[in-house]
């Protein structure tokens, strides 16, 4: 006969203001198997835990039910008690009278504690069936993917390196460096950003423990934690590396010219270039969609003027299998660019409706404009610049319901810049509300006003041209009255949203997305930089939007996570796994089609039936790669899956207790 502990904490008045507690613990002395109930104010805190210990060793407990709060928050903790105690930790159950009670019921006391015991009953049900469970062991490659060489790619990376493991670190973009490049200034210091990005693109370039692979993707992913095999191709560049010494004479002389996605369209450049003059590697690619050998079939006048005989335009792509043990995602994002969805404001109309980003490029030194601030259209100076804010956040109707979080700060640095730059200018700001929820940014957005930008509180309802200028409509809801302003640029704040192709890497990763579609990390408080899948971490706006210092520091936690991972030569895996009765299996698959961990293939396997022993095809579950998630326990046709800690007897009896 099993003999089942009980413990009953207050969570304060979580639980504690809701129901009586102590109530709960005498009514949980009359289940079966229940040999001792308790009550505790806080039983996650030391003594609490502690009380536990005690009385497993003095009522000879073989198993332990703790109702309090969610199992994501402490059954880790409850665990750890109950191996302090000798217990095995999985003959711990826990019911969560916080969230699925108290909390959702707190007007209710009487029904509130009728549906608490209800929950005690039903987990003392399931742990007097509960069965002593062993954590396997996996080998450990100790070497790390990243995926994405932005600022968060490139922090995660060096962190790796510097503690002394091999980083493989992959991008899709000829260079590294990510948006980051691309910027002028950075909030609310407002120091250069290649001054802060080109010394880390460096160093990655020079660390001897990172292999870059520039103008590549991760096509494939297999494996599990702490053993990944990983497909990368990396894309034809048409130029040999190996030979190129960067000296510029392929792209002199090249003759085609194409809008320029570093300078977002607001300059063009050649066919076969470099992204800009401090990228990373500094040797040129050819774009092949424009390139004249490949559209035309002739041409070849960069393979006639290299000096080293570079140029290979029969190059083709390649591709490599490497193993590693943890994978950091930080694929970065792209910028609300569906004109169509905001088509009252003319982007893509109006060559003088520009983005917060083109703005950048018209601010930077380097870029097309060598950091003058003139219209599109004619090159003039603007004297009146108009911003427009929340344009793909903040707007269910049209974009995201979301918050982007830089938005506001941005939108502040440009109109300082504006100013700075344009003295005579006038700038307004058309907000909805100002967030500036970091260090010195408020006092940045402060300063911004009283150098002269007028922020309106309202949207912007139209914008159409008017002669050589644009006409502003909007209203003004701190006054309850329209607003029209006569504009020479118009400057709108786009929102963050997913980089494009997060849907496929996060198929091909096995990883989840939100509703948003970015990456999802496994909780939000306690594990933000893991994604679901074990062995992955997420660095970065990959996850959600956010400012350079919140996305370097996740880099940097990211990298943490590995490192802690692979100094480890073996690591032990949740034995709370799919197993399935090979012998009974028909081997149909449907099992494997649901497991979004890809943990489940079909294999061949001598199987016992009986005295007989056949060659069947079955599915197997790879420990390491299962996260317990019980899909395929429902999927199976035949009944034969089964969840370790979650049988069909143990849930069965805790749905009959639940109904009593």
């Amino acid at each position: 006969m099993r003999r089942i502990g009980v413990f009953c904490c207050w969570c304060g008045s979580n639980i504690g203001g809701v129901i009586d507690v102590p109530r709960l613990a005498m009514e949980a002395l009359n289940l079966p198997a229940v040999a001792f109930s308790t009550d505790y104010k806080y039983m996650c805190s030391e003594p609490g835990q502690e009380l536990i210990v005690r009385a497993v060793a003095e009522h000879r407990l073989d198993g332990v039910v703790v109702a309090a709060c969610s199992p994501r928050i402490h059954e880790a903790t409850f665990r750890q008690t109950l191996e302090r105690a000798g217990l095995n930790p999985y003959l711990l159950v826990m019911a969560n009278v916080r969230e699925h009670c108290t909390w959702v019921h707190p007007d209710d006391p009487e029904r509130a504690f009728a549906k608490a015991l209800a929950l005690v009953r039903g987990a003392a049900a399931k742990a007097a069936r509960t069965e002593p469970l062993a954590a396997g062991t996996l080998p450990v490659t100790r070497r790390a993917l990243v995926i994405g060489g932005g600022i968060a790619g490139i922090q995660a990376a060096l962190d790796i390196a510097d503690a002394g493991f091999e980083v493989l670190l992959v991008e899709r973009e000829p260079t590294i460096g990510g948006k980051m490049v691309l910027l002028d200034k950075t909030f609310p210091t407002l120091d250069c950003s290649a001054c802060i990005s080109t010394p880390k693109m460096v160093a990655v370039a020079q660390h001897p423990r990172i292999r870059l692979f520039t103008y590549a993707e991760v096509v494939g992913l297999k494996g599990f934690l702490g053993n990944f095999e990983v497909t990368i191709r990396q894309k034809a560049r048409s130029v040999d590396h190996g030979k190129c010494t960067g000296c510029g004479a392929c792209w002199a002389k090249c003759p085609a010219r194409v809008p320029n996605e570093y300078n977002l369209g607001l300059d063009r450049r050649k066919a076969i270039y470099v992204p800009f003059p401090q990228a990373v590697p500094n040797k040129p690619v050819i774009d092949r969609r424009h390139c004249r050998q490949f559209t035309r079939g002739r041409c070849g006048v960069c393979q006639k003027v290299c000096p080293v005989g570079a140029i290979d335009y029969a190059e083709e792509d390649r591709e490599w299998q490497e193993r590693v043990g943890a994978v950091v995602v930080a694929t970065g994002f792209d910028l609300f660019e569906w004109a169509e969805a905001y088509g009252e404001y003319g982007y893509g109309r109006y060559p003088d409706v520009i983005t917060g980003l083109q703005f950048e490029r018209l601010a930077n030194a380097a870029g097309p404009t060598g950091g003058k601030i003139v219209r599109p259209s004619d090159g003039a100076v603007p004297r009146t610049v108009v911003f427009v804010q929340c344009v793909g956040s903040r707007d269910e109707a049209k974009g995201r319901e979301y918050c982007s979080r830089v938005c506001c700060m941005y939108t502040a640095k440009h109109a300082w810049q504006v100013l700075e730059k344009i003295p005579e200018a006038e700038v307004f700001v058309f907000y909805i509300d100002v967030r500036t929820a970091g260090k010195a940014y408020e006092e940045f957005y402060v300063r911004a006003r009283r150098a002269g930008a007028h922020y309106i509180r309202g949207r912007v309802a139209r914008i159409y041209p008017e002669g050589n200028r644009l006409r502003v409509v909007g209203t003004d809801t701190l006054l309850g009255r329209p607003v029209e302003v006569p504009a020479d640029l118009v400057v709108l704040a786009t929102g963050m949203v997913p980089a494009a192709g997060s849907g496929e890497l996060a198929r091909i990763l096995g990883c989840g997305l939100d509703k948003d579609g970015f990456f999802q990390e496994a909780h939000p408080k306690l594990r933000p930089v893991e994604a679901g899948t074990a062995g992955i971490f997420l660095a970065g706006t990959c996850q959600g939007p956010k400012d350079i210092p919140d996305t370097v520091a996740q880099g940097s936690a990211a990298a943490a996570k590995v490192v802690g991972l692979l100094v480890r030569e073996e690591i032990a895996y949740e034995p709370t796994v799919a197993m399935v009765d090979q012998t009974r299996c028909t081997g149909c698959g449907k099992c494997r089609a649901v497991c979004p961990f890809k943990a489940i293939e079909l294999v061949t396997r001598q199987v016992r039936a009986g005295t007989a022993v056949a060659e069947r095809v079955v599915a197997e579950v790879n420990p390491g790669l299962c996260a317990g998630c019980g899909n395929c326990t429902v999927a199976c046709p035949s009944g034969v899956i089964d969840l370790k800690g979650f049988t069909n007897e143990q849930l069965l009896a805790e749905v009959d207790a639940l109904c009593l």
